[in-house]
């Protein structure tokens, strides 16, 4: 099997019943693709930043406690996966049992890596990207709670249009990137690797996604 790189955001804890069914839609998948789940921060990181706000911490301490927030959510996806495996370093993710599903918590070897800036502009999305790159991932799935990329934002424009296909340059040009991070494009860019943006409300479309099936998404390519 060929590896595959799934990010989870942690918007999608906001809708326990939808994140519940993407965990067991991944379960199943993990029979037939070999899959390794890189959580988002959500919620978790979401306090870091409110703590950075209050103690303007330096860029290293808040950096490396939004890592941790990922660690959390991860061992929450655990939870909600049958058929599933946490592993803490790049070498065990590689080498985990076939047909299980991996969930990687990144702080033990990020905190020991310092190519990735800290800095609030690098968030899960390009923690995933240098994830899937170290793993030669055949995928980069990116699994948000919309569609993708549009051309408005969504939330405020229901009638905007979806962007399915953008270059790192056109995305690096974007006032309003949206859903990803700022240093996403960057880290694409560097890394030569493309991503796909999927909606993890639909689990039906990562399948489709991880099959080379045309679904609603954005494909981000360099």
């Amino acid at each position: 099997m060929t590896l595959n790189i799934v990010k989870i955001g942690g918007s999608l804890s906001q809708n326990p019943k939808a994140l519940k069914a993407l965990c067991q839609k991944l379960s199943l998948l993990s029979g037939k693709h070999q899959i390794v789940v890189v959580p988002g921060g959500g919620e978790f990181a979401d306090c870091v930043r409110d703590i950075d706000k209050r103690f303007s911490l330096s860029e290293t301490a808040a950096h490396r406690m939004a890592i941790l927030g990922m660690d959390q959510f991860g061992l929450l996806l655990a939870d909600l996966t049958p058929n599933c495996q946490v592993v803490n370093s790049l070498e065990e993710a590689k080498n985990a049992s076939v047909g299980m599903l991996v969930v990687l918590l990144p702080s033990k070897f990020m905190f020991l890596d310092e190519e990735l800036p800290n800095s609030w502009e690098v968030t899960s999305d390009s923690i995933a990207a240098y994830i899937a790159e170290k793993l030669c991932a055949k995928k980069l799935l990116l699994i948000k709670d919309v569609d993708g990329i549009f051309e408005d934002n969504p939330k405020k424009n229901t009638h905007t249009k979806l962007l399915e296909h953008l270059t790192t340059k056109e995305l690096s040009e974007r006032k309003n990137k949206t859903c990803t991070d700022y240093y996403l494009p960057k880290q694409l860019e560097t890394l030569k690797i493309d991503c796909q943006i999927v909606n993890g409300l639909y689990p039906d479309r990562i399948e489709a996604a991880l099959n080379n099936q045309k679904t609603t998404s954005t494909i981000i390519s360099v």
